[in-house]
């Protein structure tokens, strides 16, 4: 995807309309450099491909609003649900969110109408002076608001220190400059959407680091009573990235995974799927990794059988304590 600059969010009334001309679709987005500009990326994207004009509506979420650590506020679904809100309330025509931000369960009244190309699901770290994660100081801090990255962090570094933080891409790689953390990590798509990959010192490779659910993939969602508006937003969907995702996202559905469970998924293929998916301890001492491969058409029964293996192998005891809470991790951005 190539960095474009959001365009202003309309206040208040929307433009004139000429007679017998659509007025524009309102899309709703947070007010975030990062939703903005990914919000552009899905409204250029549907004029290009229906010739109907999109418009952005900024919307301010109680997690936007609330300093809270997120997993205590209910995970990123409360930056999901204010969204969601406005959509049922019809205040807005369609939403888009970071996939990797929504629920499993989609409410009533919601359908997922595209998913467009996927960008990127790796995740990246950002240090001083180039350094990679190998070169960090015994003890180092590593901010991340994931629990999922922090303890994949310990258990490629079981000496580092990853602690909590919140705020935008620019906040967060702040505090590296400033040495409030030795180092930050986000995911590659983010920094790409906001033109910051000068900051990364180190892209983790799946291997590595196993991306969570939906990493770099954006969710288009309208009410379920508008089937041709429905229809118009599938011309942005992308076969494949729908596919990928809807067996990462049946894998966290059967596991029950919410928001403080450290879980990564990631699925990928031409000729078939192949998802790969790990829990791992919070303290990075237990790794429980499963995979299996199928037809993109039976996505959603790959991820049910690789969270079937992953149960059997005790994954209940790492997921169990955050069963059905909405969400999953960082602060709404990628």
């Amino acid at each position: 995807m190539t960095t474009a600059s959001p365009r202003p969010v309309s206040p208040g009334a929307p433009r004139p309309v000429s007679p017998g001309e659509q007025p524009p679709l309102r899309l709703g987005t947070r007010k975030s450099p990062m939703a903005m500009i990914q919000s552009q990326h899905v409204a250029d994207l549907i004029t290009e491909r229906t010739g109907r004009a999109v418009e952005l509506v900024g919307i301010t979420t109680f997690g936007d609003v609330s300093r809270a650590n997120l997993a205590q506020i209910g995970g990123t679904g409360v930056f999901v649900s204010g969204l969601r809100a406005s959509l049922l309330a019809g205040d807005i025509d369609l939403a888009v969110h970071s996939l990797k931000d929504l629920p499993v369960a989609t409410p009533d009244g919601i359908t997922l109408a595209a998913v467009p190309s996927r960008d990127d699901p790796r995740d990246a770290l950002a240090a001083r002076d180039g350094a990679k994660l190998a070169d960090l100081p015994p003890g180092a801090k590593i901010g991340t608001g994931s629990p999922r990255r922090a303890a994949q962090l310990l258990l490629l570094r079981p000496d580092v220190r990853p602690v909590p933080v919140r705020g935008n891409a620019d906040t967060r790689l702040g505090r590296v400059t400033s040495g409030e953390v030795d180092a930050v990590v986000l995911a590659y798509a983010g920094l790409a959407r906001l033109g910051r990959l000068d900051a990364v010192t180190q892209v983790f490779e799946p291997e590595e680091m196993l991306p969570a659910p939906g990493q770099g993939a954006l969710a288009v969602e309208c009410r379920s009573d508008q089937p041709g508006l429905a229809a118009l937003l599938a011309r942005t969907d992308d076969a494949a990235t729908r596919a990928a995702v809807t067996a990462e996202r049946s894998l966290l559905a059967a596991l029950e995974a919410g928001c403080s469970a450290p879980v990564g998924g990631y699925a990928a293929g031409t000729d078939g799927l192949r998802l790969r998916a790990e829990v791992v301890a919070a303290d990075g001492e237990t790794v429980l990794r499963a995979s299996a491969g199928g037809p993109a058409a039976e996505a959603e029964r790959l991820g049910r059988e690789v969270a079937a293996e992953l149960l059997r192998r005790g994954a209940g005891r790492y997921t169990a304590v955050s069963a059905g809470t909405a969400g999953r991790n960082s602060n709404g951005d990628e």
